[in-house]
């Protein structure tokens, strides 16, 4: 049986859906929470070996990169895993926080994005091929946005950030494909109401949007996982 290593830097930033997909299609996926208290970003709970895993799946997160003192303990570690598991051809796949991730690990820059995105939008196409993941709409909860690193394919964009890239086994997104209701629900419970003003958006307005999406989304996600299982890995 393969292996996964889903890190979930927060105890909302569980994978969700990709779990369930990985688990059926036979992965034993093991989560690691790095923080448990989000007043303490910098304690963290030392990361595994990557030795005994065979995919690592590096999930979002309320941090940013743009501000790494906050969590300077463990984030250097965590873009080394990243580095050298790719180096060695293992499987990753980063979702959000973890495409950011992905990127910087790789030579490519996360900053803060000129256009906030919470909520459900629609992909386009990248520059280096046809969207893999369909254009949805997928959930989006991100200040901030990266870019791809050298030698990386551009398979989704929207019109404020890169969403989907890819370099050999490694892919990396801008969206949450792994959110059902429930995950959304945690999402805003655990934002404070300044915030959600601030950013324009309406707890109870979201919630219905995602209620109506929950279903399609749980089989784009699964399907998205099987691409990569079965179309990026196989390569």
């Amino acid at each position: 049986m393969k292996r996964a290593l889903a890190i979930a830097h927060e105890l909302d930033g569980l994978p969700g859906q990709i779990a369930t997909r990985l688990r059926q299609r036979g992965y034993e996926v093991h989560i690691h929470v790095v923080t448990h208290d989000y007043d303490h970003p910098n304690i963290a709970v030392p990361f595994p070996s990557m030795d005994d895993y065979d995919l690592l799946l590096p999930m979002g997160s309320v941090r940013t990169l743009t501000d790494k003192d906050e969590i300077d303990t463990w984030i250097y570690e965590e873009l080394d895993m990243i580095r050298q598991a790719h180096q060695e051809g293992k499987s990753v796949l980063g979702i959000c926080f973890g495409g950011q991730l992905i990127s910087e690990a790789l030579g490519g820059e996360v900053e803060v994005s000129p256009v906030t995105e919470i909520g459900w939008f629609e992909l386009d196409d990248g520059e280096d091929g046809p969207n893999p993941a369909g254009p949805g709409p997928w959930m989006q909860w991100h200040h901030d946005r990266f870019t791809p690193p050298p030698g990386a394919e551009v398979l989704a964009r929207n019109d404020s950030s890169v969403q989907l890239i890819r370099i050999g086994n490694t892919v990396g997104t801008q969206f949450h494909p792994e959110v059902d209701v429930a995950h959304v629900e945690s999402f805003l419970r655990l934002a404070p109401q300044d915030y959600l003003d601030e950013c324009g958006v309406d707890f109870d307005q979201l919630m219905e949007e995602t209620r109506q999406h929950e279903m399609a989304n749980i089989k784009q996600c699964h399907a998205f996982v099987d691409w990569y299982l079965d179309e990026v890995l196989a390569e």
